[in-house]
C-alpha cells in the first residue's frame, strides 16, 4: 500500500481571490426583481449582480470616453 500525504495549503487571505466585498444601497424594488430572477434561474443574487455589473461596464459610455 502506498503512503500518500494529505497536503493542506494555507488558506488565501481575504481579498486575494480576485474578489472584493463591499456594501451598496439598492432600492427595494430592484432587490425584488433580482430575487425574482434568482428564484427563476437558480443563480444566486451575488452571481446575478456580478453579471449585471459586467454587462453594464461593457456597454457603458461616458461622453468622450469608454468605461
Amino acid at each position: 500500500m502506498q503512503n500518500e500525504n494529505l497536503v493542506i495549503k494555507p488558506k488565501k487571505i481575504k481579498g486575494e481571490d480576485g474578489y472584493k466585498v463591499f456594501s451598496i444601497r439598492v432600492k427595494e424594488e430592484i432587490v425584488a426583481q433580482i430575487d425574482n430572477i434568482s428564484t427563476r434561474t437558480g443563480h444566486s443574487r451575488n452571481e446575478l449582480i456580478g453579471t449585471f455589473l459586467e454587462y453594464a461596464l461593457e456597454k457603458c459610455v461616458v461622453e468622450g470616453y469608454t468605461c
